[in-house]
């Protein structure tokens, strides 16, 4: 599975990197048609989460992942195929909701596997992950420089090639033991309870909404600051680019040490703390970035991408633990399906949120950082009361006792 996720996100930097472009120089597309292709196609993902975590209950784990992987590699490939805005839209959306629901079963995968180690395994895989994001990234922007209309035909090819070789590697993996699927005899009859329902439980659903305000460090680097940064009349403009190039080594060099913080339910309830902290840090740095020069810019700006990427770590490591802790063993896949409507939602609403922030000045990213931690310390209470009636999926077991 992590060379799995290595391929997969290679694949999907090379995409990331020019999907703009490529709708923009290629198909031909304005900006206008370019924005609302992204947003309905992103809006019809978001139903790929759910919907892949409820069939995954009731479905082998393995056969879904390699069927999802072969509906992202031809809607991929059908993109080659046309110029038409219609069939672009409805492509883009079949692969949305493909990576979506996807994204889900990959971490169910996880969970059933990996036992007491989820949260460790976890932080491997996003190390993994990354490497992955930033090799496809560098080899689009090498393939750029070329500027034609075959480099961006095979960046979006291999795209595609990297989804049918994860659904190669996905035979090879054996299906995972699941609490949701039983099999009945004619002495063991069939159970008649129904499975929990993540629709019907508030308590989740809350946990769910408060997850998707911590989720918005993502459009902080995607959005919020390239665009503060340019608007900025001391920053530096070639500054944003390096301020991703460190979250991304941050992520590698120290996702994995910061898990053992972690490891256990209880630790993993106890980083919400120093999370809002991060938080907040982050915002009043990006707020105190206006305040100079171009040396008092950069300074703040570094210290802002770091802060949001420290909370990027931690918030990975507390949202993976708590969102399978919370679920019951009978209805993880539907449960994790409904967590991971908080990250997509957050690719609507993180846009919308830092663009305010930018145009309401230093005082809105305050704002956005303080609103951001007061949701952690939420959280914090809101995960006390939730753990207290939902019994663990595993024991509390620390990583170091495995």
């Amino acid at each position: 599975m992590l060379w799995i996720a290595l391929v997969d996100r290679t694949g999907s930097g090379l995409w990331a990197a020019v999907s703009v472009l490529y709708f923009t120089y290629v198909t031909g597309l304005s900006v206008a048609q370019v924005g609302t292709l992204a947003a309905v196609s992103g809006a019809i993902g978001i139903v790929g989460a759910p919907l892949g975590g409820r069939i995954a209950d009731r479905l082998p784990l393995t056969r879904l992942l390699i069927s999802l992987q072969i509906l992202r590699a031809l809607a991929s490939l059908a993109l080659l195929t046309t110029d038409n805005y219609a069939l672009l839209l409805a492509f883009s959306a079949a692969g949305s909701f493909g990576d979506r629901a996807a994204n889900v079963l990959t971490k169910l995968y996880a969970a059933r596997v990996s036992g007491p180690d989820r949260v460790r395994y976890q932080a491997v895989t996003r190390t993994v992950a990354n490497a992955g994001w930033a090799l496809g990234g560098l080899t689009a922007a090498a393939a750029l420089t070329i500027g034609t209309t075959t480099a961006y035909h095979w960046l979006l090819t291999g795209d595609a090639l990297s989804f049918v070789a994860a659904a190669l590697l996905t035979v090879r993996c054996a299906e995972p033991p699941s609490p949701a699927r039983t099999i009945a005899t004619s002495k063991h009859p069939a159970p008649t309870t129904r499975p929990a329902n993540p629709w019907r439980d508030r308590g989740y659903l809350a946990y769910v909404a408060t997850e998707t305000v911590l989720f918005l460090d993502d459009a902080v680097f995607k959005v919020g600051l390239p665009l503060w940064i340019a608007h900025s009349d001391q920053a530096p403009h070639g500054l944003a680019p390096l301020l991703m190039v460190l979250n991304n080594l941050m992520v590698v060099a120290l996702q994995v040490p910061l898990a053992r913080f972690g490891a256990t339910t209880a630790a993993a309830r106890s980083l919400l703390l120093p999370l809002s902290a991060a938080f907040a840090l982050g915002g009043v740095a990006m707020a105190l970035s206006a305040t100079g020069g171009a040396f008092t810019a950069t300074l703040f700006l570094t210290t802002s991408a770091v802060a949001f990427t420290v909370a990027e770590m931690l918030h990975a490591t507390v949202s993976w633990e708590l969102s399978v802790a919370l679920a019951p063993g009978t209805a993880q896949g539907a449960y994790l399906g409904v967590h991971g409507l908080a990250q997509s939602a957050q690719r609507s609403i993180g846009p919308l949120a830092v663009t305010a922030a930018i145009a309401t000045g230093p005082l809105g990213w305050t704002a956005f950082g303080a609103t951001i931690a007061v949701t952690c310390v939420f959280q914090h209470r809101l995960v006390r009361d939730q753990l207290s009636r939902t019994a663990l999926s595993v024991p509390p077991v620390t990583v170091s006792e495995h």
